[in-house]
């Protein structure tokens, strides 16, 4: 049996004969970022019912906090990276002010993806 957890920014797999305890507590932190296959079955990511309703709910403002946060920056080191105020990343983080082009090709080139990851 092969449990697997992928909610950013957690990722983790546990293989083998997993004791019932376990897997009931898997399923009670991890709700439907906890997928369980059965030895030999396997799926890709993407076409995981879990995944298609995490992305399909993905904001600008949510891409803009996951990659800020992974690269371990705060608000405010990325506000002065990008030459803009920390209320400027609040506002665009929760969705309040939109992130324009210009904006969004600093950002590419502070985290290295496409710019259009934040439009």
């Amino acid at each position: 049996m092969l449990a697997v957890v992928k909610k950013p920014p957690i990722e983790f797999t546990v293989q083998g004969e997993i004791p019932g305890k376990y897997l009931k507590l898997l399923k009670k932190d991890f709700g439907p970022a906890l997928s369980i296959f059965e030895d030999g079955e396997t799926m890709p990511v993407t076409e995981m019912d879990w995944y298609r309703e995490m992305k399909e709910k993905e904001t600008p403002g949510d891409t803009l906090r996951f990659y800020r946060t992974l690269h371990n920056m705060t608000q405010e080191d990325l506000a002065a990276r990008i030459g803009v105020t920390k209320q400027k990343i609040s506002n665009m983080e929760h969705n309040a002010k939109p992130i324009s082009r210009k904006t969004a090709y600093q950002l590419s080139e502070v985290f290295g993806i496409s710019p259009g990851r934040f439009i």
